[in-house]
Formats: C-alpha cells, sequence, structure tokens
C-alpha cells in the first residue's frame, strides 16, 4: 500500500516540476512574472528533480546557471539513493 503511495507522490511532483519549469521558460519568454529559483530547488529536492532535469532538457532551460546544471543532478542521485533507502528499510521492516 505505501509503496503506491510513494510512487503516485513521486509520479505527481514529478509532472508537477517538469510542468512548472515549463511553464517558468513561457513566461522567461514572454517577460512576465517569473517562478522564484527557491521554489524550483525545494520541489527537486522533495522528490522531483526528475522533472526538473528531464525539463532542462527539453527546453534548455536554467542550462547557463551552474547551481541548476550541478544541483539539480545532485539532488535526482539524493532522491534516488533516498528513495532506495526507504525502499531497502521498508523491505527490512516488513521482512522482520
Amino acid at each position: 500500500m505505501i509503496i503506491y503511495l510513494v510512487i503516485l507522490y513521486l509520479l505527481f511532483i514529478n509532472i508537477y516540476t517538469f510542468a512548472l519549469m515549463g511553464f517558468d521558460k513561457k513566461s522567461a519568454k514572454k517577460q512576465r512574472r517569473r517562478v522564484p529559483e527557491k521554489r524550483l530547488f525545494l520541489l527537486s529536492a522533495i522528490g522531483g528533480a526528475g522533472g526538473t532535469w528531464l525539463a532542462m532538457k527539453k527546453w534548455r532551460h536554467k542550462t547557463k546557471h551552474r547551481s541548476f546544471t550541478v544541483g539539480i543532478p545532485f539532488l535526482f542521485v539524493l532522491n534516488i539513493l533516498l528513495i532506495l533507502g526507504a525502499a531497502k528499510l521498508i523491505g527490512m521492516t516488513i521482512n522482520s
């Protein structure tokens, strides 16, 4: 049960960050109000780094910002490690 909730959460947060990056790119082109970088990093840190990273590649957005080109891949790896660690921990408690 919990695994399905985690999967749904990760799908949602990554789709949301992907869409938010697209929105920010469109806003940048039209010189409109932008999404704060802090928000993009926070969403990436809580599981949405994959969506952010894909959006960076797709729309070539934030690719000149070193904080993004280094920070987002780092957060992606951290997200993966945390997910694997949590899965292992959950597996241990279920099997015990």
